[in-house]
């Protein structure tokens, strides 16, 4: 039986279809064992794999599946479930019901349930790991997460169409727990995590500037993870176009001067420094107050270094645990154990931005090295390469002292 506490909590388990349906069965039992009501809403879809009996049987309560069903809605019951529920788990969550939750749909019974309720809602992602790194899949997830919902999982492993990656749905034991009170995580409970990521645009004129193919989403995935195991985040993000995670606090930026301002007016704060941003190393040491037109002939640009944000940081007297990252197209762990020594560094996080992984794409591979060690994390989706990354910072955190 499982430890988390549910007691009471009246739980609104939202099927979709997939066959990780299955699994919603087990989950229906587990939420039982940890004290909470549950009431199972099945999608048209869902019901194709698991019956609706099957639910009725382990959850005692009759399956809703339909708001044409004519008994249940004579007294508008689909706004009194929407009301009787303290939260909404959705499980799985396939790649379709996210796409309509993150645009407001409400063209079935889950779906309005969704839009009518005020309950917190989680959704437990599971689907083919192609669907999973799908630009527009993990688009609409930062959608729903910055609006607050809680994503749980998913997990990677084999996958009943063959394939191995990420899209595996969470087991029922890994979902109660993350419900249950505190289960968003512990690992840096009121620790205060600064996180800078995202590329910076140096100006060359009003319309122009150096920049970089950085999408941003490691780093706003890295303050994700570092917020679901309690931190306080701030997160510094350069130009990119992604929602703020949840409970996290953002501060926009363009150039590396102006990211530079912002991550030392937050560093003497911080706890845990983690500096994801592919920040421009020069910029122009000129920029022109009008419109640069052509001339006919080649044009120079005299640049410029900027300040290093992550070598100033971890200089400060009293200064946080600095995680850097490496972003590198050839002898990654080589270069990347350099700036560790070089900079000072208490961890680094390496990869190689080539061959379709690293920027804007969906997953990463990092290897770690710290003075001492390393460890190889395996390619993977972004936010769940972030969960890794934060448990092992979590693991080797030291407080600095003065």
């Amino acid at each position: 039986m499982t430890s988390a506490s549910l007691a009471k909590r009246r739980i609104l388990l939202g099927v979709s279809g997939g066959v990780a349906a299955y699994k919603a069965a087990y989950l229906v039992r587990r939420l039982g064992e940890a004290g909470a009501e549950v009431q199972v809403v099945l999608t048209e879809n869902a019901a194709r794999f698991v019956t609706a009996l099957t639910f009725q049987a382990l959850s005692g309560r009759p399956v809703r599946t339909s708001l044409w069903d004519e008994a249940a809605e004579a007294a508008m019951g689909h706004i009194e479930l929407a009301r009787w529920a303290d939260q909404i788990v959705v499980a799985p969550a396939s790649a379709d019901l996210i796409a309509r939750l993150a645009h407001g749909h409400a063209d079935d019974l889950l779906t309005t349930l969704c839009l009518a309720s005020a309950a917190p809602i989680a959704l437990a992602p599971a689907m083919n790991q192609q669907m999973w790194a799908q630009p527009v899949t993990q688009a609409n997830l930062s959608l729903l997460r910055g609006r607050g919902m809680q994503v749980i999982g998913p997990g990677v492993g084999d996958q009943a169409c063959g394939d191995v990656g990420a899209g595996r749905m969470s087991e029922p034991e890994e979902i109660v727990a993350a419900l249950a009170p505190g289960g968003r995580g512990s690992l840096l409970a009121g620790k205060r995590v600064l996180v800078d990521a995202g590329p910076t645009h140096e100006p060359i004129d009003p319309v122009r500037f150096i920049g970089n193919r950085s999408s941003g989403r490691m780093g706003f995935a890295v303050a994700a993870a570092a917020a679901a195991q309690g931190a306080e985040v701030v997160l510094v993000a350069g130009p990119v176009a992604l929602a703020t995670p949840a409970g996290v606090r953002r501060v926009d930026v363009r150039s590396a001067a102006e990211m530079h301002t912002a991550v030392l007016a937050e560093a003497g704060a911080a706890d845990i420094f983690i500096a994801t941003a592919a920040v421009a190393d020069y910029r122009p040491e000129t920029v022109s107050p009008s419109k640069l037109k052509k001339t006919g002939g080649a044009i120079e640009l005299k640049l410029v270094q900027n300040a290093d944000i992550l070598a100033d940081v971890a200089a400060l007297p009293g200064r946080p645990f600095v995680v850097g990252f490496a972003a590198e197209t050839d002898n990654v762990e080589g270069y990347a154990r350099g700036k560790l020594e070089r900079k000072n560094l208490d961890m680094i996080a390496a990869n190689r931005v080539a061959d379709n992984i690293g920027f804007e794409c969906a997953e990463n591979a990092l290897l770690l090295l710290w003075d001492g060690g390393r460890e190889e994390l395996e390619r993977a989706d972004k936010q769940v390469l972030a969960a890794h990354l934060i448990e092992r910072i979590a693991e080797r955190y030291r407080p600095r002292g003065g």
